[in-house]
């Protein structure tokens, strides 16, 4: 059982498990830009406030795991 928890910590600093983070970050993208939507349309200032704030925590996100991947050694894949 160890064994199968120290794997899951390894895919967790591979770079298959940075792209799988870094996908599941940016379909957060498609949550808060539904959130922006629906708060222009209604006119909402603090849910549009909500929505700006977690946008940046997304792109926080995905740039912390873009360096994580330029750690790994792979950044020319997302360059090139």
């Amino acid at each position: 059982m160890t064994s199968a928890l120290q794997k899951a910590k390894g895919f967790k600093k591979s770079k298959t498990g940075t792209y799988l983070s870094m996908g599941t970050t940016a379909f957060g993208a498609v949550a808060v830009a539904k959130q922006v939507k629906k708060a222009r349309a209604d006119h909402d200032t603090l849910k549009l406030i909500d929505a700006v704030v977690s946008a940046a925590a997304i792109v926080t996100g995905l740039a912390i795991l873009y360096r994580e991947l330029k750690r790994l050694g792979d950044d020319d894949v997302l360059l090139g």
